[in-house]
């Protein structure tokens, strides 16, 4: 409960739990071999990526249901009752809390794909291409979280964020699971679009 420090977090990508969000600053901040060299342009580089294919991973999710989701998806993937990290930040806003409220969707965003990609692993076991493009957004999201580790540790010695996670969907039933995975990237994909608007003027070069 309360804080949770970066490299536990790292290690949290398939344990669901709910929180709130806290900030802790202090000396204890892991710099040493997190940071990479140019972090803000692989981090820029890295949200591109993620919004750029966002759109292509939810139509594959879909196809590999099969019905009703490839036909009914407006109804059976409204998002409506899936809640990402709020996310109340703007160009405007300060950079610190542009980055804590990125570090806070791309953790929850993690533990969500882990979630979806062991349903489907049990669900869809031949399906390949679906299966190797969630293995890549999650690699990309775990390079992407580490990389955001750095920058708040480097400059403004923020090492440690409590993050909330959605529901384990573990212990529902197949369609239920395909729903709920169907969810989460449809709202992934509107969330992305949004981060990317916001993340990207503040990781573009001075």
């Amino acid at each position: 409960s309360g804080v949770v420090p970066f490299v536990a977090l790292l290690l949290l990508q398939r344990r669901l739990v709910a929180g709130r969000a806290l900030l802790g600053t202090g000396p204890g901040c892991p710099t040493n071999g997190l940071c990479r060299a140019n972090v803000q342009e692989q981090t820029r580089r890295q949200v591109a990526l993620l919004n750029a294919t966002a759109q292509d991973l939810f139509s594959l999710y879909l196809k590999c249901q099969g019905e009703p989701f490839s036909s009914e998806s407006d109804r059976l993937c409204s998002p409506g009752g899936i809640f990402f990290p709020a996310f109340h930040v703007n160009r405007t806003t300060e950079r610190k809390e542009v980055m804590v409220a990125m570090y806070k969707l791309f953790a929850f965003l993690n533990a969500s794909l882990g979630n979806i990609t062991r349903d489907q692993e049990e669900l869809n076991p031949t399906a390949k291409e679906l299966l190797d493009r969630l293995h890549n957004t999650t690699k990309t999201t775990r390079g992407l979280i580490s990389n955001l580790t750095c920058l708040l540790c480097k400059h403004y010695n923020v090492f440690q964020v409590d993050v909330s996670y959605g529901e384990n969907s573990k212990s529902k039933s197949a369609f239920k699971k395909k729903q709920q995975g169907c969810q989460v990237l449809r709202k992934y994909v509107q969330v992305i679009a949004q981060a990317a608007r916001v993340l990207l003027p503040h990781l573009s070069p001075a």
